[in-house]
Parts: C-alpha cells; sequence; structure tokens
C-alpha cells in the first residue's frame, strides 16, 4: 500500500441543478464516509436517508476508496421514476388534445 495520499471527489446536488464538488486529499485507507465528513458539505454527519455512491455504483459508508475515485452522495428519491414518466405523458397529452 502507498503512502500517497488518495486524491478523490466528493459530489453532491442539494437540489435540481444545483452542484456543490470537493476536491479532497486523504490518508490511505480512507473511507465513503471519511471523505463525506472532510468536504464539509454536512457539517457533523451526513443526513441518515442519503446513500453513497462511487462513479455510480452504490457504495457503503465503510467501503475503503482509491485514488482519483469520485464519491456521490444520493438524495432520497421524491417520486418514484416510473410516476414521473406516467405524469409527464398525461401533460404531454393533454397539451395535445388541447390544440
Amino acid at each position: 500500500m502507498s503512502a500517497e495520499p488518495l486524491r478523490v471527489e466528493v459530489v453532491y446536488s442539494p437540489a435540481p441543478r444545483t452542484v456543490h464538488r470537493r476536491r479532497l486529499e486523504l490518508p490511505p485507507g480512507s473511507t465513503v464516509a471519511d471523505a463525506v465528513r472532510a468536504s464539509g458539505m454536512f457539517g457533523d454527519g451526513a443526513p441518515a436517508d442519503l446513500a453513497f455512491s462511487v462513479w455510480g455504483r452504490l457504495a457503503s459508508a465503510d467501503q475503503p476508496l482509491r485514488d482519483r475515485d469520485r464519491v456521490e452522495v444520493c438524495r432520497p428519491l421524491t417520486v418514484d421514476p416510473k410516476e414521473a414518466r406516467r405524469l409527464r405523458y398525461k401533460g404531454k397529452a393533454a397539451r395535445r388534445g388541447s390544440g
């Protein structure tokens, strides 16, 4: 294992079209939780309802990181994606029928 620090990026989108990014250097052996804590985005700690991924793959808080990993902090879904699609389709159909 190298003594070189890990360079990682932590990304969080608190709302649509809003993205916060932090580039960090962490000691070898650091975990996803260490990166999120070091990012300072959440003060004392990330809310319990958030999930994490590394390069788009679901990750646990205790997953070890590798150099140049990208940690994504994921918000909970507010609407089921299938329901959102259904609602969009209904809206388009209503607009087509009124013209």
